[in-house]
């Protein structure tokens, strides 16, 4: 029986634990270039099993919130490089997310001022984090955007690839393709935010073909086995929506399970809330959807997350409910959250009020327990 403090390799990817750390923006890169805070708040947190890197901007488009780190700078490129070698000197693993937020921006984020780009001019009602003229953060409505022209998805699709093979560069381990909580890609699978009438809107089959191409484009640039995805059938995050999440996620991890990808992150119901979520009027059966991926021979590791506690991330592995279990806000506040669970130690309370933005304080200042003790 598999626990969580087993090593598993999967895909390109030799875990020393099934506790993953899961992608977390903090803002605090300024110019969208990691800095030497950020070197010290990943290399505290080396011992998860994996570390996904916090939403890191394929381009300057992808770009939805200030102060996050980009991958289509060469300073930040060189940022990256000093975390990723800071992580792999504790024996720790990380992959970059690659993240386009799509329409979840802000005019003031975009080159030149411009309007967010979208599947549909369908605005958000959703907000996102800004910088005013004095230096000072503040959270504001999503500008909004114009939709994608047909001729523009294949850049898209490259620059994803593009951002890959420079992750790989930069001494990530591989990478997390972000499909997940209303940004470009979840855009294009939802019908909520996708209403085109072209190769790319109406049927399910349309609506996953970005998101499926992406993937190829990805593994094609730096293999499969260094490739996964994140997936949040049932999120509302980002005012996104779909009249039948089922359909469409089962159709999606169909075609996934013949591309051969090292994990798939599934978050199960709401962001940050209720697991149990379902959109209105609808369900949505998470068994049948990992059913519908190992059906059809998907071999990739199953990541489940959202809310997760010691005991019941230790069911999920022990059971095969999931064989990686991602944890966000407990790793901000436990650096040291493997050794924690292991140990059957207590876990800090986060801080919300130092989430967002500011510099080392409850960033990189939660003691690990040989410091509290």
């Amino acid at each position: 029986m598999p626990t969580l403090f087993d090593a598993v390799t999967f895909g390109d990817l030799a875990l020393a634990n099934r506790i993953i750390m899961a992608p977390l923006t903090r803002n605090r890169s300024p110019h969208a270039v990691p800095n030497d805070l950020n070197v010290v708040y990943y290399e505290q947190r080396a011992t998860a099993g994996l570390i996904v890197s916090e939403g890191t901007p394929i381009t300057h488009q992808g770009q939805g919130y200030a102060d996050v780190p980009g991958l289509y700078l060469p300073e930040a490129l060189e940022g990256w490089k000093k975390v990723t070698d800071a992580v792999h000197s504790r024996g720790g693993k990380i992959v970059a997310q690659l993240w386009h937020v799509g329409r979840i921006s802000h005019v003031s984020l975009q080159p030149n001022g411009q309007a967010p780009v979208a599947p549909s001019a369908i605005t958000a009602k959703s907000k996102t984090y800004i910088l005013h003229e004095d230096g000072s953060g503040a959270f504001a409505e999503t500008s909004a955007p114009r939709a994608l022209e047909l001729d523009e998805l294949p850049g898209i699709v490259a620059d994803f690839a593009k951002a890959a093979r420079a992750a790989v560069d930069a001494g990530f381990d591989g990478v997390e393709i972000h499909a997940a909580n209303g940004y470009l890609l979840d855009q294009f699978m939802k019908d909520g935010a996708n209403q085109r009438t072209d190769a790319y809107g109406g049927s399910i089959e349309n609506r996953v073909r970005l998101t499926l191409e992406v993937v190829d484009s990805v593994a094609k640039a730096i293999g499969a086995g260094k490739t996964g995805i994140r997936l949040s059938p049932t999120t509302p995050a980002n005012d996104v929506t779909d009249s039948d999440p089922q359909a469409v996620f089962n159709m999606v991890v169909e075609h996934l399970a013949s591309r051969n990808l090292a994990f798939i992150h599934v978050i199960e119901g709401a962001t940050g809330g209720p697991r149990d979520y379902q959109y209105e009027g609808t369900s949505f059966d998470y068994a049948a959807f990992k059913a519908a991926y190992v059906n059809a021979g998907g071999k990739g590791a199953w990541m489940l997350n959202n809310g997760y506690s010691a005991e019941t991330a230790k069911e999920a592995v022990e059971s095969g409910k999931a064989d990686l279990v991602s944890f966000g806000k407990p790793f901000i506040a436990n650096p040291d959250l493997v050794r924690r669970i292991k140990d059957g130690a207590a876990w800090n309370d986060i801080n919300p009020q130092t989430l967002y933005g500011g510099g080392a304080e409850g960033y990189t200042d939660y003691p690990a327990l040989a410091a509290a003790e």
